[in-house]
Order: structure tokens, then sequence, then C-alpha cells
């Protein structure tokens, strides 16, 4: 693995950094009036109203009305519903009573990422088209059920990995794989990020508006820990409040019992674009095996955090992934965030801020062809702003009975990756993995973890 990395690396450092090139011929096809029309406006109810509720909602400002939230916070329910429904919206701490609402077709869920399969599950089977926040699941098995009951019911569920709707830079280079510029893919590269560390965190008295064993629903039962450090002075001398370490908003991410750490924040991301490139390229099957080191804050027994104080996911990490014909992708913290892909014929790094490589500098005298771009958007309806555009798919799709952009069968192809090196970064070791039963292969102890045991009362009624 080393001399293939330090090959991969040298490659990498080649090329400035430019602008996104417009050598496209492209004209979008907006989902437009369509769904402005009053009569026409769908009627939605909202799980979880966070600050990622509060940015869907506005991109979708034009086509929904939110009529009904649910959320185990009174306060950030209270500020939703005045923000963006002029406090007419009913508001529930149980989310079940949206799902028997019979004018309400589709749902938002924008929880926490353990929060996510029961009402997705949940809301398919009353019949509502789902938009889920990503990482669509907590586990491998979470995202069999979550197909497997998508198929049974046909409805439509959109994922939140809104970058397969940015039209600039992502989609452009996937327009360029499928055009066959790289020739044939070899290795392809997601980096994303180390992962913040916190000290130990105090068990904190629960705030009065927040539900916090309803929070933790299927997560083992634990105590709420909150801290913050002084305020800091800024530039001018005036204090900013320093941002709090907990187990709850804003921080889950960073705890195993509720997240999968930046693998599965910044990887469901980016893995993404790196496992779409390569089917684009002809590699449909999933991966053999996934290795390599990854760091943690606190020391782990059996695959679990022996400190529960403090946040636990990797913070450094690099994995490498190998597929059928020798083709890899690497999974990594320490370098350039964004995407490299490598071909026979050339190489391109695409992230949220540029695009380059020498195929992309062909473009000048070769461009693509008109329409490149809308074949692999499926000819959806397209937006200039990536939110409002993974929207007004998902909108558009629910009507028409298609198939979204992020569904949730190519959703979890990549995210049982990004599972797969969570799990070898707990136990530590290499795993061996038989895509099409999805198992891992000859270690019972990592099998094991394909799932998590949810917490009495939070089962999920299928």
């Amino acid at each position: 693995m080393h001399d293939s990395r330090r090959g991969f690396l040298s490659r990498c450092a080649t090329g400035a950094a430019v602008a996104a090139v417009p050598y496209f011929h492209w004209t979008p096809r907006t989902l437009g009036d369509e769904a402005k029309a009053k009569n026409d406006r769908v009627a939605l109810g909202l799980i979880g109203s966070g600050s990622i509720a509060q940015a869907n909602s506005g991109a979708a400002k034009d086509w929904i009305d939110v009529v009904a939230i649910a959320d185990v916070d009174a306060n950030r329910a209270a500020d939703f519903n005045q923000k963006f429904a002029g406090g007419k919206a009913a508001v529930h701490e149980d989310y079940r009573a949206i799902l028997e609402r019979k004018d309400i077709d589709v749902i938002h869920v924008a929880t926490p990422d353990h929060w996510h399969t029961k009402p997705v599950v949940e809301a398919m089977l009353a019949g509502k088209d789902v938009y889920c926040e990503k990482p669509l699941t907590l586990t491998i098995d979470e995202g069999k059920l979550i197909r497997k009951i998508q198929k049974q019911t046909g409805r439509v569920v959109q994922v939140g990995t809104q970058q397969r709707s940015t039209f600039n830079l992502f989609t452009k280079a996937l327009a360029i794989v499928a055009a066959g510029r790289l020739g044939r893919i070899r290795q392809v590269q997601a980096a994303i990020g180390s992962a913040p560390t916190s000290p130990a965190i105090p068990v904190a008295a629960v705030p009065g508006e927040l539900d916090w064993e309803r929070w933790l629903g299927p997560a083992p039962m634990a105590d709420y820990r909150f801290f913050r450090n002084p305020p800091v002075k800024d530039k001018e001398g005036k204090e900013k409040p320093s941002s709090p370490f907990t187990n709850c908003h804003g921080e889950f991410r960073w705890w195993y019992d509720y997240s999968g750490g930046k693998l599965t924040d910044w990887g469901a991301h980016h893995v993404d674009i790196a496992t779409w490139a390569l089917a684009l390229n002809g590699q449909t099957a999933g991966p053999t095996a996934i290795g390599g080191t990854a760091l943690h804050p606190v020391a782990f027994k059996d695959g679990n955090p022996v400190a529960g104080d403090r946040y636990n996911t990797a913070t450094d990490f690099f994995f490498n992934v190998d597929f059928p014909g020798g083709t890899k992708l690497f999974i990594r913290s320490d370098t350039e965030n964004g995407v490299l892909i490598e071909g026979d014929d050339g190489q391109m790094f695409v992230s949220r801020g540029t695009l380059r490589g020498n195929v992309v500098d062909a473009l000048q005298d070769d461009p693509l062809p008109e329409g490149a771009i809308a074949k692999v958007y499926k000819d959806l309806p397209m937006e200039s702003n990536e939110r409002q555009a993974h929207w007004a798919n998902f909108l558009w799709c629910a009507k028409h009975r298609k198939e979204p952009i992020s569904d949730v069968h190519s959703h979890m192809k990549m995210l049982n990756i990004c599972h797969l090196a969570g799990i070898s970064a707990r136990l530590g070791r290499s795993l061996r993995w038989d895509d099409n039963a999805e198992q891992i292969v000859g270690d019972d102890q990592a099998n094991a973890m394909l799932a998590r045991p949810i917490r009495k009362g939070y089962e999920i009624e299928t």
C-alpha cells in the first residue's frame, strides 16, 4: 500500500489551482414555475428543525409550505416556526403525529444521524416521500432496511448529498468522466479533512426546553454533557462567545453513539463523488477489502471507546479501499479537501472551490458536447444553487414518480464504504468484504458491528 500511496501523492502535486472553467455548453432546464403556483405548492412535514432544516427550507421556499414541525427542542421548533411558517405550523414533540396527517405528502428528516432510519422507514410506510439529510444511516444494516422498504413502497427518497447537484464543479467533473476523457480510472482519492477533539466534558443540567431522553431515542442512555470556554475577544476587543463542547446539538457528529464522525460526514459527500465517478467509468462492483490507519482521541476496547466524557470519533486517518480489477480508492484526512481522479489518459481534481487537471485544460480546444451534463444528471430539472437544485430535483421526482439524483441505493453503496472504514478504524484492523452478501468475511466481531442495539421503546415499526 505504501508504494502506491507515495506514487499517488507525487502525481497529486501537479497542476495549479484555477477557477472553474466555462468550457461546457449546456442550458439548464429549471423547475421554474411548475411548483411555485399556489395550488401546486407542497405541504411539508419537518422532523428536526435545526440549522440544516433552516438552510434547506430557505432553499426550497418557492415550492414548499411547512405545515407541521416535530422537534424535541421546543426553542428550536418555535424559532423555525416563526422564521419559515409565520408561526402557523403545528408543533409536535413526537414526529409520528405528522406521519398520521393525510394532508402531508412530503417529509423532511433533518435530525442527527442516529435518528434518521426510524422516521424515514415509518414515513415511507405511511405513504410519504422523504428528503433525508446525509448520511442516510448510522449502520450498514439500517441501509439494508431502508432500501428494502423503498422498493416495497415505491416512495421517492432523496438523500441530502447536494454536491450531486453542484453543476459548476462536481457535475461538470462527472460529465468529463462519463465522456471517457480520463480513460480507465485506476485510482480515486477522497480527502475529507480531520475531525476535532475535546476536553473532558462535564455532565450538565439538561436545558428545560430539551427532551433529552427523546433526543437520545434509539441510542444508549447517556448523560447530557455541556461545556463552554470563557468568551474570547476579537480584534476590536469585543467579547465573542466560544463554541461549546457537548454531546448534543451541533457536536453530535464526534460521538460514535450518534454518528460515524468525519468518515460519514464529509465522507458522505466526497466518497459519493468518487464512487459515482467509478460507476460512470464502468466500476459498478463494490469493494473487496478496506484497511489503513486511524487515530482516535480516546482508547478503544473491542471496538468501543473506553471513555464516555469526550469526543471519540477518528480524528486522522488513511484508508485504502480495494475494488475488483485493481482499482483503488483512498480515503484520507491529511491533504487538500476534495476528490482526485486518476485515469490512464489524465487526472482531475474537484472540490467545492476548484476544478483542475489536464483533462479540464483540454476542454478549451475540445469542449464536451451539448447535453453532457444533463445526461449525467438524468435530464432532470436544474437550478443554479446546489441546495435549491437538489430540492427541485426531489420535488419534481416526487411529482413525476422518478428516481432522484441521490437515491437510497446508490447512496448506500457508497455509504457502506464509509461505515466499513469506521468499523476498521474502531477495531484497528483490515476487513474483507463480500459486496453481494453485504457481509464482512471471516470476522464475527466486525460483522456484529453492521448493526447497533436499539434502545427499548425506539424500535422501528415495520
